[in-house]
């Protein structure tokens, strides 16, 4: 065995520790890194597209290495259903109440972008897949929800309540 090799040889055991620790420097580094940006957990605002109106309040919180939303809170128009159902949801989903509701479910994180994921309809009981980004900021989430590709969708800008 040469002597680079050879485990009772003191310089090639240093340079192995040398280059464990190194390699674990920069491990916890990156998950610093990792650490010190925003995450989508938290209260947003959904605005309607339309009128510019606070919707609804979405709570969104990791479980299990993804990230899921909820209808939190609603807001309805003078005239309508203070407690709206998804009437047109089909399954589990079918006549359940808007308030509670599993809006998002299945993201998984990358940085400060999401995906993987789907979003439900509660108003047309329709499933999209889905996928969002957090600006880095962490005050903004650009929500997307696509059939296919994401090119073939519709996307809002929520904004973090708290």
């Amino acid at each position: 065995m040469s002597d680079e090799r050879n485990p009772r040889n003191n310089g090639w055991l240093a340079r192995m520790a040398q280059a464990w620790t190194l390699a674990l420097a920069v491990g916890m580094l990156a998950g610093s890194a990792a650490a010190d940006q925003p995450s989508a957990s938290g209260q947003w605002r959904q605005v309607d597209d339309r009128t510019g109106e606070v919707r609804s309040i979405i709570t969104i919180a990791e479980r299990n290495g993804s990230y899921h939303g909820m209808v939190s809170q609603i807001f309805p128009r003078p005239g309508e259903d203070p407690n709206p159902i998804c009437s047109a949801c089909t399954g589990k989903l079918r006549d359940t109440s808007v308030r509670g509701f599993p809006l998002l479910s299945g993201m998984k994180r990358d940085g400060l972008d999401y995906s993987g994921g789907t979003i439900i309809d509660p108003e047309s009981g329709s499933v999209y897949r889905a996928k969002m980004t957090l600006n880095p900021d962490g005050k903004t989430l650009v929500v997307r929800g696509f059939i296919g590709i994401p090119l073939l969708g519709r996307s809002q800008t929520w904004s973090r309540l708290r």
